[in-house]
């Protein structure tokens, strides 16, 4: 066993009620137990058991500031606005003191003695501890050695409370039934930013301390200078010699025997930083903080389902890490047609170790995707295993399920993609059953649209994976179905929407259009600009979806120049300037990009600018403006040179370029790539 790691107790029969305990290598509870199993001293867990603990109410647990975190009180008093400062002060930096625990019992007397005793779980929590001693005290142990939070030091003095109490507070707590097991952990999980710490917010520095003997300041220095060289940053070794001096020489000066973290970080930021903070930043985040990923024996009991993954893991020489690796897999491959089909298959059972990302170059055949392990995967392991014993076992119950919730026509032909990407052949005839029967039954046009796009998928990339056929034949027939259906309740779809659902239409229409284009089948396509042509020719529908609709017909050839200047002066002249707008808006999209690289739409736009009257040119310049002021300084800013003088041609003729002159240049590039002939 390697830390850190985390103790995980879950409710056999509710698994996503659960529980980490975590440990790192320097937690004080670890470190007691591994010395007791070298000493050969018997040691025992004294707090409530889990099966307690996961049975109940958390209701009660709510406790004030000064009970939940009595130190962190003190420390404020002390003048620290960060508790592990004035702890590293009063314990770390004092080295072989022990006094100083004698301090903080004595303090927590004081404290407890003006505040009101526990009651609800804390009572019993004090109560199963002062038993547990008991126990220890009756099974013949001389000394009994605690590890305990402050708080509670005062109230584990046996002599103090009466047994018979105790025993009364602990009769009739609920119990269920629970298991318990070793599950890695990481740094980054102990700090108190994660959302899972477990109160420590420099781990990887306290491991620093702990794990180093001798020389921790030099030896530390050395670590930064590793890290900001692997980061291309300068780290010489004269630096790390003068941080050394700095930070003793701070130490001394606050009177301090040695250097503490604040000391540390300013001598780095003084020697390291320059005039910047990135260097600090790094170290905070990979040294102070860290990201150390800790590992179990094979042995661990755990559920089968786990044990399936991590063999599978291995299998595919899969690296488990809680640092992002980005991974990009040739599908042509086995092993790496292997890797992704159980990223999909991890991604339907709840569990994104793997994410995708957009494969840059050319080709169908890539898939580009980001693996990050983080510690809660363990526990939706335990709830997936409820479906299965194996990873695919329970991706195929799940994703069946899954199929046969499915609100809308959209979730499920994203649940069939899925399932093809997984190569969940179980679940397969399920997805394509339950598809047949939505398609033929009644949905809104939004849903027939938002359907489309992966039966696309399927249908033209699904041959990529080896695994083409009768499957992706028939995604390719429902594609049309409901391209069809969607197609004729387009037009209509599009009237009396308000702006917001309006926009949300013209998403799922460009969808659907980048998908018909993805199919590339004639019939399909022809049959879409159709339904685009009827939805532009509707006088009541909303603005924002005639103009985008105008503009994918432009784009696809179906509207000539001439015709789409007619429509673009008839929906500019005499509109509200808010139903103007929305038309220039689906017209041109959210984007200048458009503008920028299709000269021909903006030559259209200008030529009909320019053309206007006075009167109408100085009516239509402030909806223009609004739609523009949208688009990013840059695009508007080639736009603007685009336009200006006349294009690209009219500026290099108006700068006296001499075309002949250029010309001379041309034989001797073509020398030098070797093509002269």
């Amino acid at each position: 066993m390697k830390p850190p790691v985390a103790l995980l107790g879950y409710v056999n029969d509710e698994p996503s009620r659960a529980v980490f305990w975590p440990f790192a290598a320097f937690s004080p509870e670890f470190v007691a137990f591994r010395w007791a199993a070298g000493a050969g001293v018997p040691a025992r867990f004294m707090d409530l058991p889990a099966s307690a603990t996961l049975a109940g109410e958390r209701g009660d647990d709510d406790l004030d500031e000064l009970h939940s975190d009595p130190l962190r009180v003190l420390a404020e008093a002390a003048g620290y606005a960060d508790f592990e400062r004035w702890w590293e002060t009063l314990v770390e930096a004092r080295g072989d003191d022990f006094d100083v625990f004698e301090a903080v019992l004595e303090a927590m007397r004081a404290v407890r003695a003006e505040t009101p005793p526990p009651t609800g779980r804390e009572a019993q929590r004090e109560a199963c501890m002062r038993q547990a001693i008991r126990a220890a005290l009756k099974d013949g142990a001389a000394r009994v050695a605690v590890v305990c939070g402050a708080w509670h030091a005062p109230a584990l003095d046996v002599e103090a409370f009466r047994a018979k109490d105790d025993a009364a507070l602990l009769k009739g707590l609920p119990r269920a039934k629970v298991t318990l097991t070793w599950v890695p952990w990481t740094h980054g999980r102990l700090s108190v930013g994660s959302g899972y710490g477990a109160g420590v917010r420099s781990p990887g520095y306290y491991h620093h301390l702990f794990t180093t003997r001798r020389d921790v300041t030099e030896r530390w220095f050395a670590r930064v200078a590793r890290l900001l060289r692997a980061e291309r940053l300068d780290a010489s070794s004269a630096s790390v010699i003068e941080a050394t001096r700095l930070a003793n020489t701070l130490a001394a000066l606050r009177g301090r025997a040695l250097p503490g973290l604040d000391e540390l970080n300013e001598a780095a930021l003084s020697v390291f930083g320059w005039d910047s903070d990135l260097p600090l930043r790094l170290i905070e985040r990979q040294l102070v903080v860290g990201e150390a990923l800790g590992s179990v024996p094979e042995d661990v009991p755990t559920v089968p389902l786990a044990q399936d993954l991590a063999k599978t893991q291995k299998t595919l020489r899969l690296k488990v890490q809680p640092e992002q690796i980005d991974l990009t897999l040739d599908l042509r491959t086995d092993t790496d047609l292997a890797r992704s089909v159980l990223f999909h298959r991890l991604n339907v059972l709840g569990v994104p170790w793997a994410q995708e990302r957009h494969a840059g170059g050319r080709g169908t055949f890539k898939e580009a995707w980001a693996l990050a392990w983080k510690p809660e995967f363990s526990v939706r392991l335990v709830e997936a295993s409820r479906a299965g014993q194996t990873v695919e076992g329970a991706a195929t119950a799940t994703a069946v399920e899954a199929v046969r919730g499915a609100s809308t026509l959209a979730a499920l032909t994203t649940l069939l993609e899925a399932v093809r990407y997984a190569d969940l052949g179980g679940a397969l005839p399920v997805a394509l059953a339950e598809l047949d029967v939505r398609a033929a039954g009644q949905a809104d046009v939004s849903d027939l649209l938002e359907a489309l796009p992966p039966l696309a998928r399927l249908a033209r990339y699904g041959d990529v994976r080896g695994r083409g056929g009768a499957a992706n034949a028939q995604a390719g027939a429902t594609f049309r179905t409901l391209l069809t259906r969607a197609g004729v309740g387009l037009p209509l779809a599009g009237v009396g929407l308000a702006d917001d659902a309006a926009d949300v239409l013209r998403g799922h229409v460009s969808g659907a259009d980048a998908a018909v284009r993805l199919l590339d089948d004639p019939g399909a396509l022809e049959g879409w600009h159709a339904a685009l042509g009827r939805l532009a020719d509707r006088d009541d529908a909303h603005p924002l979806l005639t103009g985008d609709a105008v503009r994918r017909l432009r784009d696809a050839g179906r509207l000539d120049g001439a015709e789409v200047e007619r429509r673009l002066a008839r929906a500019l002249s005499g509109g509200a300037p808010l139903e103007v707008t929305a038309w220039l808006d689906g017209f041109l999209g959210q984007s200048g990009a458009l503008l920028t690289h299709d000269a021909a739409l903006l030559g259209l736009l200008d030529g009909w600018l320019t053309g206007l009257e006075p009167a109408a040119f100085q009516e239509t310049l402030p909806l223009l403006r609004r739609v523009f002021s949208r688009f990013e300084n840059p695009e508007r800013r080639l736009i603007g040179e685009a336009l200006r003088g006349g294009g690209a041609g009219a500026r290099a003729e108006r700068r006296g370029l001499d075309d002949a002159r250029g010309l001379r240049a041309v034989p001797v590039v073509l020398r030098l790539l070797g093509a002269a002939g």
